[in-house]
């Protein structure tokens, strides 16, 4: 989970600053909605996003989904996605929309997300803190999946949300494999979800963030203060063409998506997650198998 742009709408802005929060480990309420507590999430608030994420769905986007039959019944599992479309991420919301759909805002899911948000936005993170969105950390994954909860994860984060079009139809996680240490250490299956149609809603061109990058260590300051992380070049509106991480509207094309069988792994526990061509193997197979979903969505 990167950031929540279908969050902004001013009247849930509003509402969304009346609740309080506390943090895990104080029980304090000095802190408001930084993505460390597990007791931020709002069912009552995520009910208030349905009607539009529902328009979206079926009006907007279209969206074409299958494999909702693979999710295990009960128990804590680790839901794991390709980021697509920019910051909008319009697929993700979908897979959101249809989860509360089917089984309601009060069974409890997290998504980790990109502490940058809260630097550049603390009210769009205190909105998708209430959503479920948890600082990306293995901490808060750990606590999370402990208190039996599904956590949604998206390994490839900014670097797969803007990678270019022409790797549109591939999974790429930028060799990210901590998901995987902490589904060996936790002992949960991993379930992929893969979709197809998110990352045209805009075209990028170009991630120039290592020419960037390179200006920064000669001295050019970063925007803010603050590490953009990708740069991307890309055709979308607003904006015509987009140069930097901004915000974007997707364009109306027809997403599809497909939750795959859980994946299971042979053996489990803190050895497991310290051999590495142990992790190295997990990876490789978990990225085959949501290739290989995604090329026959892609075919179908």
């Amino acid at each position: 989970m990167l950031t929540l742009p279908f969050l902004r709408p001013i009247a849930l802005k509003h509402h969304a600053m009346k609740y309080s929060a506390s943090s895990p480990t104080t029980n304090s309420k000095t802190s408001r909605f930084d993505g460390l507590s597990l007791d931020d999430r709002n069912p009552e608030f995520i009910k208030l996003l349905l009607p539009l994420w529902e328009w979206l769905y079926r009006y907007y986007f279209r969206v074409q989904s299958d494999g909702w039959h693979h999710l295990p019944n009960s128990g804590k599992m680790l839901v794991v996605g390709s980021h697509n479309g920019g910051l909008a991420a319009p697929d993700m919301f979908m897979f959101l929309y249809e989860w509360f759909h089917r089984y309601g805002t009060e069974k409890l899911a997290y998504g980790l997300m990109h502490p940058t948000v809260w630097q550049v936005s603390p009210e769009i993170a205190s909105m998708a803190v209430q959503c479920g969105a948890l600082k990306a950390s293995p901490k808060m994954a750990i606590a999370a999946l402990r208190r039996n909860a599904t956590v949604l994860v998206y390994p490839g984060g900014a670097q797969d949300v803007f990678r270019p079009h022409y790797l549109r139809d591939r999974i790429y996680f930028a060799g990210r494999k901590g998901f995987i240490k902490l589904a060996l250490r936790e002992e949960v299956p991993i379930v992929p979800i893969v979709s197809h149609g998110a990352h045209d809603t805009l075209i990028v061109l170009a991630d120039v963030y290592e020419q960037l990058k390179q200006l920064h260590e000669w001295g050019m300051p970063w925007l803010f203060g603050i590490d953009p992380v990708v740069f991307p070049v890309y055709l979308g509106l607003p904006w015509g063409l987009g140069i930097g991480p901004l915000p974007n509207l997707p364009l109306p094309v027809q997403i599809r998506t497909r939750v795959c069988e859980p994946i299971v792994f042979e053996k489990y526990g803190n050895a497991a997650a310290g051999d590495r061509d142990y992790v190295d193997a997990c990876f490789n197979l978990v990225t085959t198998k949501m290739q290989q979903e995604l090329d026959c969505l892609i075919g179908n």
